[in-house]
């Protein structure tokens, strides 16, 4: 049973940095991939970065450009999404996702997997 478990949110002032986790089990195989997603209050549920286990290409999106990464850990079992220059308009609830086939997917739709949220908080 593929399972996903997002950890490491918390509140932080604007400039600051969090590394969020995401614990990864279940797969017997490689090719998957995980999305970070956040939703803001009153907002619709958006990818913020993705990276493939198989071979650790990734993508960050536009609205996290240039303050995000996402890395797989040493031992391949964890995703770590590290958010710098931390905005108020980042403040959501951040979860992670596994897509099954091992593709950079850009559709909430795509994803197969869900691990329970954990919430940021950016005050000003």
């Amino acid at each position: 049973e593929v399972q996903l478990q997002a950890s490491g949110g918390g509140s932080v002032q604007a400039g600051g940095s969090l590394r969020l986790s995401c614990a990864v089990s279940g797969f017997t195989r490689d090719d998957y991939a995980i999305g970070w997603f956040r939703q803001a209050p009153g907002k619709e549920r958006e990818l913020i970065a993705s990276i493939r286990r198989r071979d650790g290409s990734s993508d960050v999106r536009d609205s996290v450009q240039g303050r995000a990464a996402v890395v797989f850990s040493n031992t391949k079992n964890t995703v770590y999404l590290q958010m710098n220059s931390l905005k108020p308009e980042d403040t959501a609830v951040y979860f992670c996702a596994a897509e099954k086939e091992g593709i950079l997917a850009g559709l909430i739709g795509e994803y197969d997997y869900w691990g329970q949220g954990t919430l940021v908080t950016v005050s000003s």
